[in-house]
């Protein structure tokens, strides 16, 4: 990557030398020799992708870095959460339709259905605009060489639009169903990424650890680096997702611990390795509705099992609510900004809304706020 003046007043703009195009907001590295010298999380493509080649490559991109200070908090939308998809072409119909929405994000779970990447790489060769995180891919039953090779070539495919959301998951599915040790989370993540994020940036590792080996590299030049988001909540994996990843994507995680426990610890992460701030993605359950207390029992009844699992209740907990239901964001537009708003102020920088079942028209409903909200913060 090559940083060039923009002049006036304008923040800097960088170019890609092959011509790549990458995400927006997500970070890039800039030397002449490829090598990293900063991280710029948040970046907006000025050139269009109609400007491709056939080899998915422009050869004039442009990607805008602006400063964090002032920008609106994305909008995007959350899909899996309570059960898979019919199909896996419903998922890149879905897709389609949210970027022709406006929408900066579709985040894809990966539990027990169609593999994120795999669907998102679908999604990523008949779309063109919007960003494709998956949320969240397990470390555990991928070794990271295996999760960097899907990774970039997803890249390749969307042309630079993809972002690899990991997160260790949860023992009652490593060890209860997997049969894997989840001994040492935090130790495992920790050499995870020590592999993973050189391959997601195209270098060579050399590494002998304690649950991981790996001498080589992966060579897939038609993919630019990939932003790696980590799903963290513990103070540990905070850190590494300030100091290694790009940031961190959360769920079932609202305002005050946001504010209180997530952002300033991540922040400080970054901050004490010299990086930029990281990227904040909330997910959290959404509805439109006129009648509350019917969502939120019915938010109870569909998004129980998360209030059931370790890590999710250590947040649930925090932040003073008794279940999931409690942190849902539900009520009438007024009712919904304000609480955007609130999630903006505590440091969220993308949130990712998973609209519910409310009543049968609530999904409907609730994701056409979403988009209008997605087209104010997209200016």
């Amino acid at each position: 990557m090559i940083i060039e003046p923009s002049g006036g007043d304008d923040p800097p703009v960088l170019t890609d030398k092959q011509g790549r195009l990458l995400p927006g907001r997500v970070g890039a590295f800039a030397h002449d020799d490829g090598s990293a010298a900063g991280v710029y999380p948040r970046c907006t493509i000025v050139a269009g992708t109609s400007d491709l080649d056939r080899g998915g490559l422009m050869t004039s991109s442009i990607i805008r870095c602006c400063d964090t200070e002032g920008e609106q908090m994305r909008i995007g939308l959350f899909a899996g959460t309570t059960g898979g998809a019919p199909d896996v072409m419903s998922i890149v119909d879905d897709v389609k339709r949210a970027e022709d929405e406006g929408f900066a994000t579709f985040s894809l779970a990966n539990i027990f259905s169609h593999d994120a990447i795999g669907a998102l790489t679908l999604a990523g060769a008949q779309t063109s605009r919007i960003e494709l995180l998956t949320n969240i891919v397990p470390t555990y039953p991928r070794h990271p060489l295996a999760m960097a090779q899907q990774a970039l070539t997803a890249q390749a495919v969307s042309g630079g639009r993809f972002t690899l959301g990991i997160g260790v998951s949860h023992q009652v599915v490593i060890e209860g169903m997997l049969g894997l040790s989840y001994g040492r989370p935090a130790r495992h993540m920790s050499e995870y990424l020590a592999v993973l994020m050189p391959l997601l940036h195209g270098d060579a590792v050399r590494h002998e650890g304690e649950q991981y080996t790996l001498r080589g590299q992966l060579s897939v030049p038609d993919a630019a680096p990939v932003p790696c988001l980590l799903a963290a909540m513990a103070p540990v994996m905070l850190r590494l997702a300030g100091e290694v990843a790009d940031g961190t994507t959360l769920w079932m995680t609202a305002v005050k611990t946001v504010e209180e426990h997530v952002a300033p610890r991540i922040r400080r992460a970054a901050a004490n390795v010299g990086r930029a701030e990281p990227r904040i993605v909330c997910g959290l359950p959404i509805a439109l509705t006129t009648d509350p207390e019917a969502a939120r029992a019915a938010a109870a009844e569909q998004f129980q099992n998360y209030g059931q699992l370790p890590s999710y209740r250590s947040m649930l907990d925090f932040e003073g609510a008794a279940g999931p239901a409690d942190v849902a964001i539900i009520g009438d537009e007024t009712a919904l900004d304000q609480a955007l708003d609130r999630l903006e102020a505590s440091g969220v920088t993308e949130f990712v809304g998973a609209p519910f079942a409310a009543d049968s028209e609530a999904v409907t409903r609730t994701r056409a706020y979403l988009a209008d909200r997605a087209s104010r913060a997209a200016g």
